[in-house]
């Protein structure tokens, strides 16, 4: 017949979204600005491109999980949104690679930067003791690595309540992790615009922070959906993308944990 269906690819039909989306970021970019510019309405114009663009992101997710029950999610399709995701994750690695760039082009040739006396951490500066939180907190995060495995696992067994005690770990470690990083930032020996060092270790530890932040609301939402029943041994595509974030955040805390708090600060005085 014509114009029947022979193939496994979907179609995805006419959306509003990224009109509405595409509006809201300019409503809220136009915001920043303004308040940049000590514009009155500034702040309200931007909150309100922020809801624009959350309620975008709620309601286009909301039809891609519809087109999932809907059987629209083949396997070749599910394989071409793992290559999304995939492609997407390479792309939050070249963020880290550009924090990471700063920190090392500094580290590594400190006589470049007169204002920081030479040497690498700024002479006289006190960092922050990498035995102490951070080493704690990357305790915290290989143990959510082993949790959001362990929820895998038993959701590719059939096992709904490991799957939900597992999420339930990990969600847990994530606040954690949040919360510790919150206390070190509040207790921190200096502040975000002291030096090069300190620039470059608030932004590479706080991006990070923030990817934490994101990843544990993913697996909020993949806890909720686990509660309806959403996910299948055969078909669990959203749980999957959250998993493969979270393990990323935690190879990444890894090279800064390694990098810029134990051999970054090695020589200086701690905290």
């Amino acid at each position: 017949m014509a114009g029947a269906k022979n193939h496994q690819y979907h179609i995805v039909n006419p959306s509003v979204w990224p009109l509405v989306g595409s509006l809201s970021a300019m409503v809220m970019l136009g915001g920043v600005v303004m308040w940049m510019h000590e514009h009155q309405a500034g702040t309200y114009v931007g909150i309100a491109g922020l809801i624009g663009v959350l309620f975008t992101m709620f309601s286009w997710w909301v039809d891609v999980i519809k087109e999932a029950h809907a059987g629209d999610h083949t396997p070749i399709v599910q394989l071409h949104l793992r290559y999304g995701m995939i492609l997407f994750i390479a792309s939050e690695v070249m963020f880290f690679v550009a924090w990471f760039w700063a920190y090392f082009d500094a580290a590594l040739f400190p006589s470049t930067a007169e204002a920081i006396g030479g040497t690498w951490p700024p002479h006289g500066m006190h960092v922050l003791n990498p035995f102490g939180w951070p080493l704690f907190n990357t305790m915290v995060l290989l143990c959510s690595g082993t949790t959001v495995t362990w929820a895998h696992h038993s959701l590719i067994n059939g096992d709904r309540k490991g799957l939900i005690n597992g999420l339930w770990c990990t969600i847990l470690l994530g606040l954690l992790f949040t919360t510790v990083q919150a206390y070190e930032y509040t207790h921190a020996p200096f502040g975000f615009r002291e030096n090069i060092y300190t620039s470059t270790f608030f932004m590479a530890t706080g991006f990070h922070g923030f990817h934490v932040i994101v990843g544990t609301i993913f697996l909020i939402v993949c806890l909720i959906r686990s509660y309806k029943g959403d996910f299948t041994p055969r078909q669990h595509f959203g749980f999957e993308a959250a998993a493969w974030y979270w393990h990323f955040v935690d190879v990444v805390w890894l090279f800064l944990f390694l990098c810029i708090y134990v051999w970054g600060g090695w020589g200086a005085e701690y905290h």
